[in-house]
């Protein structure tokens, strides 16, 4: 008896059909990823606009931001490799990978300065509240930069 992809020729082949399982697989975990990112992002900005000085909040913000900033990257390059349709060094990709890492700069400059002004509340901690939200809201448009390179992919 011959197998249902045997019988119909028109039918996607099970290579095919594995191929697609793996990169909607991986898809749908980089966007999780880029969530978490997001996530980050708006946990920020409730301490650049003085809405919250929780440390516990400002270490959830960090813990999000580890797990969607290497997620979005482990997966964003590895579809990258998998796919006949892109490559590493595409433009768009390689942009990416550079506002990502800038992003992540900004970040952890911004960790920093949030960090000393949770825990210390000395002169020296408002100069340091004040640059870091100005990381901040770099990141922010870092952020916003990946995701409309990720919408549009331009140069694809």
């Amino acid at each position: 008896m011959p197998s249902p992809y045997e019988r119909c020729a028109r039918c996607p082949s099970p290579r095919r059909d594995s191929v697609a399982l793996v990169y909607d697989s991986l898809l749908l975990l980089h966007v999780i990823a880029a969530f978490a990112v997001v996530a980050t992002v708006v946990i920020f900005t409730a301490f650049a606009l003085g809405w919250t000085a929780d440390a516990r909040l400002l270490r959830v913000g960090n813990a999000l931001w580890a797990v969607g900033g290497l997620g979005t990257l482990a997966l964003g390059i590895w579809p990258a490799i998998y796919v006949d349709g892109y490559e590493i060094w595409d433009g768009w990709i390689i942009g990416a990978i550079v506002v990502w890492a800038v992003a992540t700069e900004l970040g952890r400059r911004a960790q920093v300065g949030y960090t000393e002004a949770v825990t210390h509340t000395e002169r020296g901690a408002a100069t340091a509240e004040r640059q870091a939200t100005g990381m901040h809201w770099l990141r922010s448009l870092a952020v916003l930069a990946l995701l409309v390179m990720m919408t549009y992919k331009p140069g694809a």
